[in-house]
């Protein structure tokens, strides 16, 4: 296996790096990419972190996977890349400094956006060896994601894949255009995408439920042995965020992962001033996936994503 012109012998495990771009100070940017093959014939399987820079929990759980050497596999090639947006992750931001997503601006060009080039890197240079991609978010600024893989559970490898990674929730996701996911699933490669935890911040339980399911997937590949963990993992097909009735302080009542009722009053919003209060209810028998930590939320924010059948 050759990448980026570094040769990868079976039994081997190297640090590669993609030239990227230069900081305005001239000093390089290189994303460093983990590469160990087995001493077997097998699947290549990318562990990716990093495609929104503040998402840290997911760069965390490829840290500990590559310490552990969770990654040395018997069989077939594991490929990490714990920070692909590594502008974002020096400026504590989603996106490169120019305001792009990166997560947005695939398949990439090379002479594109900032934005651009690095998802033409990792589209040219590394997903044409994978087989299996599990791609590792949490949720955005003030969003707590309970842990959870997203798939297009109408194809059977995706649904297979995130069947045996084995989290607590298993969602039915269409593809969203200009995604790593769009792109990759159109070449034709299984991919799943992992939800856990919150931008900017730790969590263990979300952490330790990405280790058990990189581990279970390793064992379902059959390229590592692992005693498999059972969990009841709950699949739903659809998702809805639940926005807030009107302005002020955000009280839920209710808490993340937690099976809710229609008609369920789920938060209430206050008036700072003790003049007014508000409910919000649940519409649908459903389970909360995502919540809103920001204690202060204006009339139409997201407040609670619930998931359901």
């Amino acid at each position: 296996m050759k990448i980026a012109g570094t040769n990868i012998a079976k039994g081997e495990t190297k640090q590669v790096k993609l030239d990227i771009a230069r900081l305005i100070s001239g000093t390089k940017i290189e994303v460093p990419v983990f590469v160990s093959r087995g001493n077997n014939d097998g699947p290549v399987l990318l562990l990716m972190a990093g495609l929104h820079g503040d998402e840290i929990n997911s760069v965390d759980v490829l840290r500990s996977i590559i310490k552990h050497k969770i990654n040395r596999v018997e069989s077939g090639t594991v490929i990490c890349v714990p920070i692909l947006n590594i502008f974002g992750f020096i400026n504590f931001s989603r996106e490169v400094p120019d305001g792009k997503d990166v997560n947005r601006s695939f398949p990439g060009h090379a002479k594109g956006s900032l934005a651009s080039q690095i998802a033409y890197h990792l589209r040219k240079i590394i997903l044409p060896h994978c087989d299996y991609i599990i791609d590792f978010h949490t949720g955005g600024k003030s969003r707590f994601n309970s842990p959870q893989t997203r798939a297009v559970l109408s194809d059977e490898r995706c649904k297979q894949l995130a069947q045996a990674f084995n989290a607590p929730f298993t969602l039915h996701s269409d593809l969203i255009h200009k995604t790593l996911r769009e792109t990759a699933f159109n070449q034709g490669k299984t991919i799943i995408v992992y939800e856990g935890g919150e931008a900017q911040r730790f969590d263990n339980k979300a952490k330790e439920i990405a280790i058990t399911g990189i581990q279970n997937v390793l064992h379902y590949l059959q390229m590592k042995q692992h005693k498999h963990t059972q969990i009841s993992s709950l699949v739903k097909h659809h998702r809805k965020w639940l926005r807030a009735p009107s302005s002020g302080f955000f009280h839920p009542t209710i808490k993340i992962g937690e099976k809710v009722r229609a008609k369920q009053i789920v938060s209430t919003i206050d008036g700072p001033f003790a003049d007014y209060e508000d409910d919000c209810i649940s519409p649908k028998n459903a389970h909360v996936i995502s919540l809103n930590n920001n204690p202060m939320v204006n009339r139409g924010d997201a407040i609670m994503q619930i998931a359901y059948d």
